[in-house]
């Protein structure tokens, strides 16, 4: 049962990466509509001290392979950062991290 599962993580990747060339990746979506709601339901509190702890911290590895991902498929990056621009850079503004 346990080998089993293995296939599941070796085909993840995959269905991402294929998804997202195709312009509909439920994965993607999904991670942009975490990101969103981190920003959204955080005060500016933290978000401040988010920001002041996270300057040379290493960044997890989950999110390095998404920032890889994004840096190498053009398309996918356009439409996560659609989805994700307006509402934080609107929680930015109101906290007064951006003029």
């Amino acid at each position: 049962m346990i080998r089993g599962r293995y296939w599941l993580f070796a085909a993840l990747p995959v269905v991402f990466f294929a998804g997202a060339a195709l312009g509909d990746c439920p994965i993607l979506d999904r991670i942009a509509s975490k990101v969103v709601a981190k920003y959204q339901s955080a005060s500016c509190e933290q978000l401040w001290q988010e920001r002041a702890e996270g300057q040379g911290k290493p960044k997890p590895e989950e999110e390095q392979r998404l920032v890889k991902f994004l840096r190498e498929d053009a398309q996918a990056r356009s439409e996560f950062f659609s989805k994700v621009s307006a509402p934080i850079v609107n929680k930015m503004f109101e906290c007064g991290m951006i003029p």
